[in-house]
């Protein structure tokens, strides 16, 4: 069975990629070496694992971007395309070895029962997950489930002496790619757009329509961060922005022929002053709409140099519910830009691309930036210089802001401290934060992390130095115990370094802890409009829009 396994699924994975243009000689070599293994290796084999090792090989030596997906990840992989996962609808976090609801989904299957922000899931069925250091996956996969099927949860409640019973019907719980939707003074709008899936462009039009309502006039689209996702949906949002008749993008590959992508007349922001946010992170659709719209004089792209994904990836499912993504085509932006960077030395080169824009000061001068002659393109209609060869590069370029990271910022955040206290602070004081608070806006104008707060973050990070000061090596190290810390000049000079750090990270951390006490309290929408504060790219594109003649003077 096990060769007949093996064998089966190779055929169907070498007609796909043989087509390719794999030798005749090379598709046997590979047949006969798989026939070998299977009649004459020693001992049974694992062909599930070797079928799915040698296809992680072969599509790794391909690309970087074409990859497999074993039939165990393709539905978690493709939820946040979809838009959509069926459950019941919260979030939460795992505090105390307890499981905290911090947020529940409007509508949704949890929050129709009767679940609440700060309740504790005890059990879920008649399993025990409190207290017993459940791992996060197999809460997930417990709560999850098909639509229609019922899971039952025994909550601990403030202010309840018992255990308190709720059944819940699953359902679809949708997954949103508009991130953030408000107006900035009285005619800006702003979104932002987190990914491009099913429900993308529905979701755009629903935001866009409420900022016209509120006066918009110009509007500030962010893709900063923005991986991508669907063409189609990168297509069809471009098209919101672009007038009838205008190239989006085109498609083309040695066994694909050339596709394009015209805009129609069914924009709802055709001639509006509108600039696009992109950084290092944005890339694929990201690039598509804002390579698009650059190329078309319709927008000021502002921020840093795109990613630089211009491969198209097309999903093959394979026969055991696994997926293959292959890439099939390059696309092309329409005055003809291939942005996608170099590949050839590898894909373990390729990821470190990022760290070495960073480590060449990139991310932080302009002029750290040149492209070859050859690389240089003319817009369409007012023929201004543009860019290909990797990534799309801004008309105005914004540094990356530096100033107030520090190692010690970054221990904070990676382990967790920062989320954790702010998980404590709300669990504590959620009914007199909303009673004070009871606007949003009232709680943007006048909160602020206090001393004691900040106090609480310095004796959490204590905490955890201390466990990792004391944290026994395993068996097997030669080093037999750990050495107690002394309070010795080193030591000392460690503290005040951290000090000052802490110090030259505490404005960044503010922020960072009030912008996580707004999303738990409301949404993920008001934690943006707090961290927007921080945007160096959106108040450069403020300054722009709230300029008289800036927008005129640097699209022309």
């Amino acid at each position: 069975m096990k060769k007949f396994s093996i064998l089966f699924t190779f055929s169907i994975f070498t007609t796909i990629l043989f087509a390719q243009g794999i030798s005749s000689m090379q598709q046997r070599k590979l047949s006969n070496a798989l026939t070998a293994i299977s009649n004459l290796y020693v001992d049974s084999i694992d062909d599930k694992k070797i079928v799915e090792s040698t296809l992680t090989a072969i599509l790794k030596d391909l690309d970087p971007h074409s990859s497999y997906i074993p039939k165990e990840e393709v539905e978690r992989v493709n939820e946040p395309l979809e838009g959509s996962f069926e459950g019941v609808g919260i979030q939460f976090q795992m505090f105390n070895d307890t499981l905290l609801v911090s947020q529940t989904v409007a509508g949704c299957p949890a929050a129709k029962v009767g679940i609440l922000p700060g309740d504790r899931i005890i059990y879920i069925g008649d399993k025990l997950i409190a207290g017993v250091k459940t791992p996060n996956s197999e809460i997930l996969k417990s709560l999850r489930g098909p639509k229609g099927s019922e899971v039952s949860v025994r909550i601990l409640r403030a202010g309840k002496s018992q255990l308190l019973l709720f059944k819940i019907i699953r359902d679809k719980i949708p997954l949103y790619s508009v991130d953030a939707t408000y107006m900035i003074g009285k005619d800006i709008g702003y979104i932002k757009i987190s990914s491009f899936g099913s429900t993308t462009v529905e979701e755009f039009k629903k935001a866009f329509a409420k900022l016209q309502e509120k006066g918009m006039k110009s509007l500030i689209l962010s893709l900063q961060g923005n991986g991508g996702g669907y063409l189609n949906a990168a297509i069809q949002l471009a098209d919101e922005f672009m007038g009838k008749d205008r190239l989006i993008v085109y498609t083309e590959g040695l066994n694909q022929p050339k596709s394009t992508a015209v805009s129609t007349n069914a924009g709802n922001f055709e001639t509006g002053k509108l600039i696009v946010l992109i950084d290092e992170y944005s890339a694929s659709a990201s690039e598509i709409v804002s390579g698009a719209l650059q190329d078309w004089d319709r927008a000021l792209i502002v921020g840093r140099r795109s990613f630089g994904k211009g491969l198209v990836q097309r999903q093959f499912p394979l026969i055991d519910g696994s997926v293959m993504r292959l890439t099939t085509a390059r696309y092309y932006t329409p005055t003809g830009r291939c942005i996608q960077k170099p590949y050839k030395e590898g894909k373990d080169k390729y990821e470190l691309d990022l760290i070495n824009r960073y480590n060449k000061g990139e991310l932080l001068h302009a002029d750290s930036i040149h492209f070859p002659d050859s690389l240089h393109y003319q817009t369409l209609s007012l023929k201004r210089t543009v860019y290909g060869g990797g990534g799309i590069m801004p008309d105005i370029f914004v540094p990356l802001d530096t100033t107030r990271y520090t190692d010690f910022h970054r221990k904070l955040v990676s382990l967790g401290i920062i989320n954790k206290v702010c998980v404590q602070y709300v669990d504590k004081n959620r009914a007199e934060l909303k009673k004070k608070y009871p606007t949003f806006e009232k709680f943007k104008k006048e909160f602020e992390p206090d001393d004691a707060f900040l106090n609480a973050l310095i004796t959490a990070a204590d905490k955890e130095k201390e466990k990792a000061s004391t944290t026994k090596l395993p068996k097997d190290s030669t080093t037999t115990q750990v050495a107690p810390i002394k309070e010795d000049k080193e030591t000392i000079d460690k503290e005040n370094v951290e000090k000052k750090e802490f110090d030259k990270s505490k404005p960044l951390i503010k922020l960072q802890l009030k912008a996580l006490i707004a999303s738990s309290l409301w949404e993920t929408n008001e934690y943006y409009q707090i961290m927007d504060a921080d945007n160096e790219s959106l108040l450069k594109a403020i300054e722009i829009l709230e300029t008289p003649g800036a927008f005129e003077k640097i699209l022309k």
